[in-house]
């Protein structure tokens, strides 16, 4: 017998909520908006500097090493944890080729494994966090400060330099007037950003960092996957370090350690544009411009450099909280 719903039964349906166009451009875009309107103001207050193409692929050379450390970060945050070690595994890959090249093993020997010394640290990472259960935030501290010790050792605690010139290839050429970094960073992040977009892999990085507990019944090895995004992060972060070390013609014991915050103000700033409130490459480019504009025009107008500090930490504080309000409310 057919059940019959009685007329003033009312059933409950959520109504999205109604923004104005306004709001809604700025509730999904605001991180690019606000990109813009970096521009625009140095623009306004210094055209002939800031605006200049000379600047302007500074610009684009001063974020390279960034671009490549945030897209390390990014991996890691995709998956729904944190790296607190990228900018010191930086420093120690970068140091490392540069004390076996001054030993007198071939640039491209060195080369290699200064990028497995920082694999070898993301491969701890993921040991830590994945197979052994340490809290992410915990293990990477204690990484971050035994690399960074590991660092000095390498150097002596001094400033290594005179690396043969064959070196420097990679941090200070310009095929057809782009500078070297800049490619080594478009690479990167387009490797990473098709691996997150179109691969397997990202899908399931995505499916852990959403819910490990759900990906896990659903078939994903989420140790695997946690581990080898660790592992990937450390041998990013690791070209990012010697890339940098190349464009400055130096190595020292704390070479990369600033990366570590600017590469997370970028990844938090890049997550506020995606509805979700999770990590994304597209986002973490336009965080990084955000940084790297912000800098540059307030170097150019004679900001003090301890007041950029405080902005960056203004920046990233900022940026937690329009993600996490974005994440309530998806």
């Amino acid at each position: 017998m057919a059940t019959v719903t009685p007329p003033d039964t009312v059933t409950a349906v959520a109504v999205p909520e109604q923004r104005t166009p306004l709001v809604q451009m700025v509730w999904q875009g605001g991180t690019i908006i606000a990109l813009v309107a970096l521009i625009l103001i140095f623009g306004v207050m210094s055209p002939s500097a800031f605006l200049s193409l000379g600047n302007l692929t500074n610009v684009l050379a001063q974020v390279a090493i960034l671009t490549i450390i945030a897209a390390a970060q990014t991996m890691v945050m995709v998956t729904g944890h944190f790296d607190l070690s990228v900018g010191t595994t930086a420093t120690l890959s970068g140091a490392t080729a540069s004390a076996l090249m001054l030993n007198g093993l071939p640039v491209p020997v060195a080369i290699v494994l200064g990028l497995l010394a920082g694999l070898a640290v993301g491969m701890i990472n993921g040991l830590l966090v994945a197979y052994l259960n340490i809290s992410a935030i915990v293990a990477t501290l204690a990484t971050m400060t035994t690399v960074g010790g590991l660092a000095f050792i390498v150097t002596d605690g001094t400033t290594l330099y005179g690396m043969p010139e064959s070196f420097f290839w990679i941090g200070q050429s310009r095929p057809l007037g782009i500078p070297m970094p800049v490619i080594l960073a478009a690479v990167v992040a387009l490797i990473v950003w098709v691996v997150l977009r179109y691969t397997t892999v990202g899908r399931r990085w995505y499916a852990v960092g959403g819910n490990p507990e759900v990906a896990r019944l659903s078939g994903v090895n989420v140790r695997g996957n946690v581990f080898w995004a660790f592992a990937l992060a450390g041998l990013a972060s690791g070209l990012g370090g010697i890339v940098l070390v190349s464009r400055l013609s130096s190595a020292s014991a704390t070479s990369a350690n600033d990366y570590m915050m600017l590469a997370v103000a970028a990844v938090f700033l890049g997550m506020t544009i995606a509805n979700s409130g999770q990590a994304n490459l597209g986002g973490t480019l336009v965080g990084v411009g955000i940084i790297g504009v912000l800098q540059n025009g307030l170097n150019i107008v004679g900001v003090n450099t301890y007041i950029q500090q405080v902005l960056t930490g203004v920046i990233i504080v900022g940026a937690v909280l329009l993600s996490s309000f974005k994440s309530k409310h998806r």
